[in-house]
């Protein structure tokens, strides 16, 4: 058995309807009954604090954290709103029809108890390391959380599984789709991309997560409001043709209509398994990925900092990968044998003149660097769970040499191996969510009780909350 047909059947496994599909979704379900629709009660409040109140209520002076909290939610949306936005949906709705988008949504809905479960779970066990900076996620808390050695199995498991993903999903896919799309839109050659785009992070990743959340916060917004901007001009000129894709999507969740091959069995369960699976690669909800740059967020009260990132699923999904999703339905370039080019090419008929080839393409560089920013600080933070402070350097330097590795290297193994990689991430701390729902079910009423609207001032709260000294 060749290399290619050994990892297929491994993603294929990992990824099927026996193992992370349900788990996933079972996860997210179960947490969202336990914190009683949280994700739904407070969203609005959630966005408000994240982009309205920048100081958190007063925390940014006295709380303990390296970067704030906005800076953190913008380092994770760097790190997910990337390639999966733009080609991962073309790709779950070629292969698994229009129905995958609408399991997309399925999966970004519970995966937001999700991402607010990991998130505050990261700062209620956070520590400080030997150079003085946060650091926290799963490979923390599934060792502290959960006593003996099946949560450091659980801990360890992850971290390895992180620092592998870092250099698939956060850095040889993400540059090797910048340097391709560069050389397809301008004919630039793939190896001065690299070295550009080497140099660059190089920089950038020598001021650690300080550096990374003042870039992030300055550009990922702005390219979010870009590209939405463009998606929302292609569906007002398309308007008419927004009802027709709707009912694609509605209909071909339950049937399976135009997923690619099989029977009508096969092909509904294609829906959902590439509309999960593009779901989790997209905004990245129950990976824990996220979880890292949320423990770095100055705030004296884990359930704020987990309020505020699952905005994050909010803003990757139901906004950014909605808006690719139905512009490519819309437009009727979801036909198409390419998924690589089905966004631009949506947007190359939307809008005039090659103002579409333009903002896909600028789009997709500034998104995917932002990504190969904020896993960067992933895979480094649990580099430094596994062997100290001492191998972040080495870390980092193997990254940025990864990055010209990436622009210059044909990676039809590697998107399967991300896959796998992200997969594995997933399942430890799935499984630590779950142990720990109690927990944090518990101390969110806590504090909700106190703080219902998040308006109260930050120094009134503790980042460990007083039941958990009890």
């Amino acid at each position: 058995m060749s290399v290619s047909s050994t990892l297929d059947a491994i993603d294929s496994f990992i990824w099927g309807p026996w193992l992370l599909i349900p788990l996933l979704l079972g996860t997210g379900i179960i947490l969202t009954i336990r914190l009683r629709g949280l994700q739904f009660r407070k969203l609005g409040a959630a966005m408000r604090f994240a982009f309205f109140q920048r100081d958190g209520g007063g925390e940014s002076d006295a709380a303990h954290g390296d970067i704030s909290h906005y800076q953190a939610l913008t380092t994770a949306l760097a790190a997910t709103v990337g390639v999966g936005n733009i080609v991962g949906v073309a790709t779950a709705i070629h292969l698994g029809g229009p129905g995958a988008l609408f399991w997309m949504w399925v999966t970004a809905l519970f995966g937001m108890a999700s991402k607010y479960s990991e998130a505050f779970l990261a700062v209620r066990f956070r520590t400080t390391d030997a150079n003085g900076q946060q650091s926290g996620g799963p490979q923390y808390y599934l060792r502290h959380a959960i006593k003996g050695r099946w949560g450091q199995f659980l801990s360890l498991f992850f971290a390895v599984a992180a620092v592998l993903a870092s250099f698939g999903i956060g850095c040889m896919t993400q540059s090797n789709a910048v340097a391709a799309q560069l050389e397809n839109s301008f004919g630039w050659e793939r190896a001065i991309v690299g070295i550009v785009l080497a140099v660059v992070v190089g920089a950038v990743l020598l001021g650690g997560i300080t550096s990374i959340g003042k870039v992030t916060s300055a550009f990922v917004p702005i390219m979010i409001v870009f590209y939405v901007g463009g998606c929302l001009y292609i569906l007002a000129a398309n308007i008419t043709g927004i009802p027709h894709a709707l009912s694609m999507v509605f209909q071909g969740a339950f049937t399976g209509a135009g997923a690619t091959g099989g029977f009508v069995g096969s092909t509904f369960i294609m829906a959902i398994q590439y509309g999960v699976a593009r779901g989790i690669f997209s905004n990245e909800s129950g990976m824990g990925s996220a979880a890292i740059a949320a423990a770095a967020a100055k705030t004296n009260h884990p359930a704020r900092q987990g309020l505020v990132s699952m905005t994050q699923t909010f803003i990757d999904t139901i906004i950014v990968v909605s808006c690719t999703g139905l512009v490519i339905l819309s437009t009727g370039t979801w036909t198409g044998d390419d998924p690589a080019t089905m966004t631009s090419e949506a947007f190359t008929h939307g809008l005039p003149g090659q103002w579409g080839h333009y903002i896909v393409s600028l789009a997709l560089v500034f998104l995917a660097a932002s990504t190969i920013l904020g896993w960067s600080y992933y895979g480094e933070r649990c580099v430094e769970r596994l062997v100290g402070v001492r191998g972040v350097l080495p870390y980092r330097i193997i990254f940025t040499i990864v990055v010209f590795v990436g622009t210059t290297t044909q990676l039809t193994d590697v998107w399967t191996f991300a896959d796998i990689a992200n997969g594995l991430m997933a399942l430890p701390n799935l499984i630590g969510l779950l142990i720990l729902s109690g927990l944090i079910a518990r101390e969110t009423k806590e504090y909700l009780a106190l703080d219902p609207y998040l308006r109260r001032a930050g120094n009134e709260f503790t980042s460990v909350p007083a039941s958990a000294t009890e």
